[in-house]
């Protein structure tokens, strides 16, 4: 806390002894599930003499800031939880100076302050962690307050009163109903038939930060994506991708959640100064700009995979699709009655300029390419798309539209088709200079390049479908990255099936969503990727991009009218 990106100071994920952790011990842990249309978590947990069932949630935004509030009931017989609060600030490095007593705690560290209050009656094992052993019988109820403060606030604790319990069961009510009244506005007619949707549709809204109108790419950084869990592909997610949450905010409008979108717009216009030479393809969840990437020493990471990275330097990298992804949620922004006013029309034609100057150059693509730039199909296109979008906005609002916008859209298709595409096998390849295959090409159809059914579509859908398949899922792409073996990565099965579902092959398209719903965790959470041999998920948790492909491939299966690019 207080943000995505901030310092971790429970990261047990991380490094089971140093990293940091609030537990609730109880004999053996039962089933787990969110409250209905809520990301308040349950947990039933059981012992010989007795079950309780624990709620834990953040409480909605504004107000005193970030705080996680955990309830523990006893709901049966007698228990003994133990209860364990030791937070390790700034990655596991600095254990806090902890001091207090009566009900309120602080812990502080660096720049990080946390107020903990609770009835539970805590003592200090040793001077970094706290400790107790609560007896509850049955209707007996505890409640733990955790919340962020700046260490300033804490230098005393003689004005903080005792946790007010029935404050703490007001915020679960609120935090209950805020969510249900966001969720109000998911479509019944795509999640009647695909329930699962709806925890999607919630775990996105959850990846967005308020303050900003940032929307997170994942909650976790450097969870290995490699199948020997080597490291060399762990990164840093909890920033904000133009790709990742225009298409977030895309997928939410087609459910009917359109809410979202003009804070993310609002929050792209800012961080850029409102000016396309400045656009990042990542910022701070903030807005900010130096993202720079370094690696920590002191934590054993997952399962041993190392090195733990923050931040991430694909901040630095040219990728061509960021132009296309903004100019389109610009025009589908329009299309839903919001006219672009004077310095937003700049900003949009500034993008289209951008897009035309550096098409012809080689980038770092969707795929965050560490190797060599290449000319990636994918990027073409999506450049080729800001200039159509632009195009259109620009005719519908009545601009003037240079000629080079029109002459520079069919140099870039022209281009695409020509050296895009190979000629023997008849379908678009990865890039210009070679061959390989790429699961990014699914999304040709959905930026308006090609029809869902042109031929050239059709054989590419097969071959993809063919060639990266891995375990019943699709891999990414077959080129040599010069990386360690990844697995399946779970975003480009749901763009199969909505590809499949597009093309009329229903019975085929439900069998890819199928497969890849499947991957999800007990409460309905998506990874990255996935190993079929070993059965885990691999990659950052939970991964904005698989949870909004999963969203689009249901709304295709549900039969709802293709959006307009």
């Amino acid at each position: 806390m207080p943000r995505f990106d901030s310092g971790a100071l429970f990261a047990r994920l991380l490094d089971r002894e140093c990293g940091g952790h609030c537990s609730i011990a109880l004999g053996e842990d039962g089933e787990q599930r969110y409250l209905d249309r809520s990301m308040v978590l349950e947990t039933r947990l059981r012992s010989s003499d007795g079950e309780a069932r624990l709620i834990d949630f953040f409480t909605r935004p504004g107000g005193k800031g970030p705080r996680i509030v955990r309830i523990l009931d006893c709901v049966g017989g007698s228990i003994e939880p133990r209860v364990c609060v030791a937070p390790r600030f700034d990655y596991g490095s600095v254990a806090p100076w902890l001091r207090g007593g009566d009900g309120v705690w602080a812990a502080i560290g660096g720049d990080d302050g946390l107020l903990i209050r609770s009835g539970l009656d805590f003592e200090f094992e040793g001077r970094h962690r706290l400790v107790c052993s609560a007896a509850l019988k049955e209707g007996d109820r505890a409640v733990l307050e955790i919340g962020y403060r700046r260490p300033v606030e804490l230098d005393s604790l003689d004005g903080f009163e005792p946790l007010d319990r029935a404050a703490c069961e007001e915020d679960l009510d609120a935090a209950i109903e805020w969510w249900q009244e966001w969720a109000s506005c998911i479509d019944a007619e795509v999640t009647d038939g695909f329930p699962a949707v709806s925890r999607s549709a919630l775990t996105l809204k959850a990846l967005s930060y308020e303050p900003t109108g940032a929307i997170a790419a994942a909650a976790t950084t450097s969870l290995p994506e490699a199948r020997n869990l080597s490291g060399e592909r762990n990164w840093d997610y909890r920033y904000s991708w133009v790709r990742d949450s225009a298409l977030t905010v895309r997928s939410l409008a087609e459910l009917g959640c359109d809410r979202d979108a003009d804070d993310f717009r609002s929050f792209i216009e800012r961080s850029a100064a409102g000016n396309a030479k400045d656009l990042q393809i990542l910022f701070g969840v903030g807005g900010e700009r130096r993202l720079g990437e370094q690696e920590l020493d002191g934590l054993e990471g997952w399962r041993g995979a190392k090195p733990i990275r923050v931040g991430n330097q694909a901040s630095t990298q040219l990728q061509l699709d960021a132009f296309g992804h903004l100019v389109d949620q610009s025009w589908r922004w329009h299309r839903r009655g919001n006219s672009p006013d004077h310095d937003y029309w700049l900003f949009v034609a500034e993008l289209v300029d951008a897009a035309i100057e550096h098409w012809q150059e080689r980038d770092r693509g969707i795929w965050e390419w560490r190797g060599e730039p290449r000319h990636f199909v994918h990027s073409k296109a999506l450049t080729w798309a800001a200039m159509d979008r632009g195009i259109r906005l620009g005719e519908d609002c009545g601009k003037e539209i240079p000629d080079r916008w029109r002459r520079a859209r069919e140099e870039v298709r022209a281009a695409i088709e020509k050296r895009g595409y190979d000629e023997e096998r008849e379908i678009f390849v990865m890039d210009f200079d070679h061959t390989d295959l790429d699961a990014a090409l699914l999304r040709l159809p959905v930026v308006g390049f090609l029809e869902w059914d042109d031929e050239r579509m059709l054989r590419t859908t097969e071959a993809i479908r063919d060639g990266l398949e891995l375990g019943g899922l699709l891999r990414r792409y077959d080129a040599d990255d010069g990386m360690p073996e990844e697995g399946a990565f779970l975003a480009c099965s749901f763009w199969l099936a909505t590809c499949l579902a597009r093309q009329g092959r229903e019975e085929e398209a439900r069998a890819a969503f199928d497969a890849a719903e499947a991957i999800a965790s007990p409460l309905g959470l998506f990874s990255e990727e996935y190993d079929p041999d070993q059965g885990r998920m691999l990659g950052n948790f939970p991964l904005a991009l698989t949870h909004l492909s999963h969203v689009e491939a249901a709304v295709a299966l549900a039969g709802k009218a293709v959006a307009e690019p």
